[in-house]
């Protein structure tokens, strides 16, 4: 049974803050939405079509920080659920995985945030998001944990809590005592295109924040929608319209081909770690929570691109591990697991 605030309480449900101390500290935070996924029990249908669903744990920032944690490294989740069953229950899920969830707030008056995900026959992903609107929408800068925030060594956030007030002004409120306290910004944009108004929404949306990260993280299909070209490929394009003077690592997942990088000095791919997939859900979070952990520990990263390759090697054996079961927490590896598959794979 899941644990559940003290009555009045409408900020704390508990805390395990590991110690941590902003000196020695090598936390990443991560800010934005945590929800419950329901899956189709079979594969390759409609979602109309699915006999029945199974629950997960989701919504991509709350994924990386479990990511970090099961890599044995150190994590909190900023965001808001209901103060509902489901909310609880998300809540418990992040304690249990050793994430520091004392930034979590609970809305009395507000659900937690439900989506239907299926992956159809034909490859396409349809989703049905129930979030009208939800607690994670509603998070107020009031609510945040200043302290926290202040502690992190990575700043992670996605692009959701960018599509509604009140949570977009939060979002850049924590944004911005991030920076102020010296963490390196983390966007990993996410898009999600049927919770904006329009796509051109989406596309300002995202890009509003985009010269303020030091390091994205983006899709094939996040560069085509963002420059609004046929050229993913194209380094050229990629480097012209996306990166920016301040940013110090873009990051491009290609999934089974692996991974793009480009810094300031250099650019290269990195191949992926060949597996069966079974599920891609929460791959591409799995890979963001392998390369924060290694970024978490090792700050001039992107500056050395051996160190920098062998990071997004080990980040791409993260989310290539993540593919061969269903659903995303249950699936993002620990550090043991990953070395394992590393050294199959070199061998």
């Amino acid at each position: 049974m899941a644990e559940k605030p003290t009555p009045g309480d409408s900020t704390d449900l508990s805390s395990n803050t590991n110690g941590l101390s902003p000196l020695n500290s090598s936390l990443v935070v991560c800010f934005g939405e945590m929800l419950i996924d329901f899956v189709p029990i079979v594969g390759g249908v409609s979602l109309a079509e699915a006999p029945a669903f199974k629950k997960a744990p989701g919504g991509a920032p709350a994924n990386v920080a479990v990511g970090i944690s099961r890599l044995g490294g150190s994590s909190a989740f900023i965001g808001k659920v209901g103060k509902d069953e489901f909310g609880y229950m998300l809540a418990d899920i992040l304690k249990q995985n050793k994430v520091d969830n004392s930034g979590m707030r609970f809305d009395p008056s507000a659900r937690t945030a439900l989506a239907f995900v299926t992956l159809r026959a034909d490859g396409e992903r349809e989703f049905l998001f129930f979030r009208n609107p939800s607690a994670d929408m509603l998070l107020r800068e009031s609510e945040l944990d200043v302290n926290l925030i202040k502690k992190a060594r990575i700043f992670h956030y996605g692009s959701i809590s960018l599509i509604e007030e009140p949570s977009r002004s939060t979002h850049l409120a924590a944004m911005a005592i991030a920076k102020a306290s010296g963490s390196i910004l983390s966007y990993d944009p996410n898009l999600r295109l049927p919770l904006w108004p329009s796509a051109d929404a989406a596309r300002k949306g995202i890009l509003s924040i985009w010269d303020q990260a030091d390091v994205i993280k983006i899709s094939e299909d996040e560069i085509s929608f963002l420059t609004e070209s046929d050229g993913p490929y194209d380094d050229d394009v990629v480097l012209t319209k996306l990166f920016h003077p301040n940013l110090k690592l873009l990051l491009l997942s290609e999934g089974s081909k692996g991974c793009r990088y480009y810094t300031k000095q250099f650019k290269g791919r990195v191949p992926a770690v060949k597996v069966k997939p079974v599920d891609t859900t929460g791959a591409g979070d799995a890979f963001v929570g392998g390369l924060l952990n290694c970024l978490a520990s090792d700050m001039d990263l992107y500056q050395d691109e051996k160190r920098l390759r062998e990071a997004l090697h080990f980040a791409n054996a993260c989310g290539a591990i993540t593919v061969t079961q269903k659903g995303a927490i249950p699936a993002l590896p620990t550090k043991e697991a990953v070395l394992q598959v590393l050294k199959k794979d070199t061998a």
